[in-house]
């Protein structure tokens, strides 16, 4: 039986859903769900005056706040209902998929349970999205009481705490269910869209605010066009490492059925450089927020002595800082592993090989067809991994160079990144979509033509 949010989901084909085919359904539905997100993004937390928290938060746009803003598409300086994003989604899910890999009962799930497994995990993922959230919003509501650009918080500061702790747990659970209802009935994966609109959102204004600075010589024009052209060089490295893959020759044994030979064919198991996606750079970036998040929250006054140093240590975590440039490449080449081991598993690989009857040409079967299948994709694994970290990284030593303004973020290499290979994901599910659909016409004329004859 569907669930409520189901149904409603399904009750949104109205008007021109009605006339428009199924490829045609799916890019409404997303593009519906892409302006609700938008709009949200406009509608402050109750208790906040707009114009006075952007004054503010303007003065501390750098760093780790700055970021996350840019995630938002812009609704952190709002303090809108959408300021969490799909932060703590995406926290909760790193959490669960550790716990997969390490805690016997779920490693069970995720490894037999099949689909029912995965619907659990998945359950544990919203469950512990809420606690996030709830502790992430109740954070935020305490350090918004001493904000200029809250309105009269002495009047009744239990009810701002509870409006705010649910205003935002709210919007990020709103967004959970929106993400899924766009991967499940859109196109394309719907977090990951979530967070493209996001960037893309605060790119245009991004690039005017830093075309202003050049003009009244706060930057300098020669780093600014070295910064686009190293953009520009970022996205035909990407378009070139995503495209890229290693072909496993696949052959398929010759059998005799009666009196005629059959099978002897052979295909190609295609394997990515990056098989991890994008999901690396946002994890990171999402684990390195909540140390400064968590900080910034905390008097640094209020700290016993001998804990003293980690405001220091904290700062160094800020966008463009050494110690941020090491933890955060360190962090994507293990989630660069780490999501490899996961969507790809070298055992089930060969076990289903064998069972249909395929090899690769010079390896047994089985364990030794694991093995190689587990060596080669370590090796790519690796060349994936570098990619993803350079690609990351040296946007960000141009960053760090000019003086690490707010407005080039939105050219960084993790934005970058997450813009094109989410942009490839959509055209190539549009394609696929496509083809199914041709395909269908083809069947349904040469059946039309095999009634007439």
């Amino acid at each position: 039986m569907a669930s409520a949010a189901e149904q409603l989901a399904a009750n949104l084909n109205f008007g021109a859903f009605q006339k428009a085919t199924e490829l045609q359904k799916r890019i409404m539905f997303t593009l519906i769900a892409m302006v609700v997100y938008r709009l949200g993004t406009y509608i402050p937390i109750p208790g906040i005056d707009p114009a006075a928290f952007a004054q503010a938060f303007t003065r501390q746009s750098e760093g780790v706040l700055g970021m996350f803003n840019m995630f938002s598409g812009g609704a952190v300086e709002r303090m809108a209902i959408f300021a969490l994003n799909v932060m703590p989604y995406i926290s909760a899910s790193i959490i669960v998929q550790l716990l997969g890999t390490v805690y016997p009962p779920w490693e069970k799930l995720r490894k037999e349970g099949g689909e029912a497994g995965r619907k659990t995990l998945n359950q544990y993922t919203r469950y512990l999205t809420v606690v996030l959230a709830l502790f992430q919003s109740a954070g935020i509501a305490f350090g918004l009481q001493n904000s200029p650009g809250v309105v009269d918080p002495n009047i009744a500061p239990l009810f701002f705490i509870v409006s705010t702790v649910v205003t935002l747990t709210g919007g990020t659970l709103f967004l959970m269910w929106l993400g899924e209802q766009i991967t499940s009935r859109g196109v394309g994966n719907g977090v990951s869209l979530i967070i493209f609109a996001g960037i893309v959102a605060v790119l245009p204004r991004s690039v005017w605010q830093l075309l202003q600075q050049v003009q009244v010589g706060a930057i300098n024009g020669v780093a600014v066009l070295l910064l686009v052209a190293m953009a520009v060089g970022v996205i035909l490295a990407i378009v070139f490492m995503e495209r890229s893959q290693r072909r496993l020759l696949i052959q398929y044994p010759k059998q005799q059925r009666g009196n005629r030979m059959v099978g002897g064919e052979s295909s190609f198991l295609p394997l990515k450089i990056n098989t991890s996606g994008v999901i690396p750079p946002i994890f990171a970036s999402s684990l390195l927020l909540l140390p400064a998040t968590a900080m910034g929250f905390v008097a640094s006054a209020n700290l016993p002595g001998w804990l003293q140093w980690l405001p220091t240590v904290v700062g160094q975590l800020q966008h463009g800082q050494p110690l941020f440039m090491l933890f955060y490449g360190g962090l994507i080449v293990f989630f660069c592993f780490f999501y490899t081991s996961v969507v790809f598993n070298p055992d089930d690989t060969a076990e289903n090989l064998r069972k249909y009857g395929g090899f690769l040409p010079g390896i047994r079967p089985g364990k030794r067809t694991a093995e190689y299948l587990d060596f080669v994709l370590t090796r790519l694994t690796v060349i994936g991994a570098a990619y993803i970290a350079a690609v990351c990284l040296l946007p960000e030593f141009m960053i760090s160079f000019m003086g690490s303004p707010q407005q080039t973020r939105a050219l960084g290499g993790t934005s970058i990144l997450i813009v094109v290979s989410v942009t490839m994901d959509t055209v190539a599910q549009i394609q696929s979509h496509l083809l199914a659909h041709q395909y269908e016409g083809l069947i349904k004329k040469s059946k039309l033509r095999g009634g007439r004859k």
